[in-house]
């Protein structure tokens, strides 16, 4: 009989407190780190190829510790993509408001699972038998088994570690990455939807918590893009290359900076358009945050509060700038002539990709124009751009 209750109370492994707590944190990494690499980094955006062994190890532990199955989590994070911050996007807090994402994201993932969605948006997954008589047929008998080889190894208590492992991935990438990750943070990137990223949680989301570098190239296996940033799925990624069992396929847009060149040709163009993101987080950084200072300091009490109120905006994808953003950017460019030009620059920039980046010729033109009217603008700080623009081109390696 005491065996028994000792059994109950403790299990077979009869494991301390912090050992308990050590393992729940191994084990609900190891679902952080199949979600992100597996199913979203491999399976959603083929950024990274996976070996068969290993790609069939995250399908058996996503089916014990969530229950999701490839099929159905790649079809509705590829429509996230396709329709993001639109009434049809399965999560967005701009739309549906971040109360709901946050705590019922899961809900939301699972309303939007309709067989139109998986016909349109879930070729390429797995469809062999384990995957159709098992995984998807039996989705609740493998938490069930879960549940029960943690009540086996510590008693009790594993009902607890069974509800964490079971919240793990609602909570944290349905609640936090989907709600917080398109609502709150910092951005690099001015990407056309309200994707942030989240600081400082890379080790319990994975690297997921990069959301908005991701949204702005969402092909790369490497989320990270600042020196600072953490990136744990993709130090997952560089291990499991080391041991053969990961390729990734791209890491972001294939550009350089070749130091002295000073003519912007053909190459030029399809790098600046490649890499217009990272192009236009610099026309930001070096461009409009330098001049809103500039006209910061000289500013009178009545206009250095609209310069502040707007300098945000100023760089922000025409999408996300609602009717009150839009009226305190006309305030600002009403009120400072140079801030107007950089802004009116900026907007033709965008219209240059826009419109010629299908015609090799027309985007060069186009470019070279901006370019000589930007260095006879009379303002350092577009010259000095101009300058670095100059000096993109595409690597030998990527023409071959």
């Amino acid at each position: 009989m005491t065996a028994a209750l000792d059994w109950l109370s403790n299990g077979l492994w009869q494991l301390s407190a912090w050992q308990l707590v050590i393992f729940t944190l191994a084990v609900t990494h190891v679902t952080i780190v199949a979600v992100t690499v597996y199913l979203h980094r491999h399976s959603a955006h083929r950024a990274v190829d996976l070996h068969p062994a290993l790609q069939h190890f995250f399908r058996f532990w996503l089916w014990l510790t969530t229950g999701m199955n490839t099929k159905e989590w790649t079809a509705i994070h590829r429509k996230h993509h396709a329709v993001c911050e639109t009434e049809e996007d399965p999560h967005s807090p701009q739309v549906q408001g971040l109360k709901k994402i946050f705590w019922q994201g899961a809900e939301s993932y699972r309303d939007a699972t309709t067989p139109e969605t998986l016909k349109r948006f879930g070729a390429g997954t797995p469809d062999d038998w384990i995957e159709r008589n098992l995984y998807t047929r039996h989705g609740v008998l493998g938490v069930s088994l879960m549940l029960i080889l943690n009540v086996a190894l510590f008693g009790a208590i594993g009902l607890t570690i069974w509800a964490v492992q079971m919240l793990w991935i609602p909570v944290m990438a349905a609640g936090v990455i989907n709600g917080i990750g398109h609502y709150w943070g910092y951005r690099n990137f001015e990407c056309p939807d309200a994707a942030t990223n989240i600081v400082p949680w890379g080790i319990i989301i994975g690297g997921e918590e990069l959301h908005n570098n991701h949204h702005t190239y969402p092909n790369s296996a490497k989320l990270s893009q600042k020196s600072w940033e953490f990136d744990i799925g993709w130090m997952w990624i560089r291990l499991f290359q080391l041991l053969g069992m990961a390729d990734p396929r791209s890491t972001g847009p294939v550009v350089e900076k070749v130091p002295g060149k000073t003519t912007l040709d053909l190459d030029t163009a399809w790098a600046v358009l490649n890499d217009r993101f990272r192009v236009m987080a610099k026309y930001a950084e070096d461009v409009v945050s330098p001049l809103v200072e500039q006209e910061l300091s000289r500013a009178g009490n009545a206009t250095r509060g609209v310069i502040r109120s707007a300098r945000r905006v100023l760089c922000r994808d025409a999408s996300l700038v609602d009717d009150e953003g839009q009226r305190r950017i006309e305030e600002l460019t009403a009120a400072s002539p140079d801030i107007k030009l950089i802004y009116e620059y900026k907007q033709r920039l965008l219209d240059v990709w826009a419109k010629r980046g299908g015609n090799a010729e027309e985007l060069v033109k186009e470019l070279k124009q901006w370019c000589l009217d930007a260095e006879a603008s009379g303002i350092q700080a577009l010259r000095d751009f101009v300058e670095e623009l100059k000096s993109y081109s595409i690597p030998r390696a990527a023409h071959a």
